[in-house]
């Protein structure tokens, strides 16, 4: 009997020390295992901070000329190509011009004819003249025959613009580079027949590129000449250029319902090409106003009235309920009237899953 109580007693603190061991192991399992809840957060700023918008415009060039003839007929002559380099002055393309040419024989006939018709009328004023002078021809001789000369000679002159005129439609089947530029586009070809002003290439012109985009109602009075802007091209990753804006327009397009505006780059590159996509970013924070601001989403509400999380970022960072008064919603979000001080951090997202005092995890 001795021996089985001591067997006894030997198992039974074994046992016990086997159940705290694993306890004890259980325990560190549940450190280990231990996660933190990921929390968004955002700085309190005054209003206006938070107005960083983007918006997609289109590169091009600041001058874009649609090349065209002023005068109809079919292209002969059509040195034009996408993309060719051109020199101000360089002949692109010709008519065959066979209705200018045409009229312009015609002129120069007519004006033969009144030259000749002048001579006559010359000879005739100054055989007259000195007749009447020595007595020897009336009065309404002399006076018909210097209205003939005169006659003569205004119709001689009038011929003479008219050949200009004429030599002036021959010019207008040449088109001439007016610019230093690239072909941007081509839209006719050699033996088409054309028409006055229609346009048969786009030469893109001078040495600054510049982006095109539209701006609504709500906020084109925030944009200000000459207001920077940064810009960056979906084709060409990891680069941000600086856009300065060089043109508002005073009238809404009826077409998009948005006010064109241009952004000149600052900064350049021969990556940046016409017709490429840009993202031109504005900062309005220039004009803060004198409320602090928070977003919607930041705010809750609770038996007390409205609050937000702060975020106490101290050995480990948690989040604290704190009980705000606010004012006017408007685009950005509430204004905060009492309870938060500028450069406080808040949570953005979640609300619903947070806890007084909850240790967390911070995302930016």
């Amino acid at each position: 009997m001795k021996t089985m109580n001591i067997t006894r007693i030997i198992i039974i603190p074994l046992y016990a020390s086997i159940t705290m061991l694993a306890a004890s192991c259980g325990g560190e399992e549940a450190v280990q295992e231990k996660t933190l809840r990921p929390v968004v957060y955002q700085e309190v700023g005054y209003e206006g901070n938070l107005r960083q918008r983007t918006f997609s415009g289109t590169a091009q060039t600041d001058k874009v000329i649609n090349l065209s003839f002023r005068n109809t007929g079919i292209i002969t002559r059509f040195d034009i190509s996408l993309g060719q380099t051109v020199r101000k002055g360089e002949l692109l393309a010709e008519l065959d011009n066979v209705s200018a040419r045409l009229a312009y024989e015609q002129t120069l006939a007519r004006l033969r004819s009144a030259e000749s018709q002048m001579k006559t009328a010359k000879l005739s004023y100054d055989r007259i003249r000195s007749l009447y002078e020595k007595g020897s021809a009336s009065l309404s001789d002399f006076e018909n025959a210097k209205n003939g000369h005169q006659t003569a000679v205004s119709s001689f002159e009038s011929e003479q613009r008219s050949v200009q005129i004429q030599q002036d439609q021959i010019n207008y089947g040449y088109i001439y580079a007016p610019e230093d530029g690239v072909i941007a586009s081509v839209q006719a070809e050699i033996d088409e027949n054309v028409n006055p002003g229609q346009t048969v290439a786009v030469l893109n012109a001078g040495d600054k590129m510049t982006i095109r985009l539209g701006l609504p109602e709500s906020l084109i009075n925030s944009v200000r000449m000459n207001m920077k802007s940064d810009v960056d091209f979906p084709a060409i990753q990891g680069s941000v250029f600086e856009g300065e804006v060089t043109e508002i327009s005073p009238a809404i397009d009826a077409n998009t319902t948005t006010y064109p505006v241009t952004i000149t780059l600052l900064n350049p590159t021969e990556e940046v090409r016409s017709g490429m996509a840009a993202n031109v970013t504005f900062d309005f924070s220039q004009g803060t106003g004198t409320h602090l601001i928070v977003p919607a989403k930041a705010v809750g509400e609770d038996s007390d009235g409205r609050f937000v999380f702060v975020v106490d970022e101290g050995a480990t960072a948690t989040v604290k309920k704190q009980h705000i008064t606010i004012g006017e919603l408007n685009s950005e979000g509430f204004q905060v009237l009492s309870g938060l001080q500028a450069g406080q951090k808040i949570a953005v997202a979640g609300l619903q899953t947070l806890l007084d005092g909850q240790e967390v995890k911070l995302q930016n």
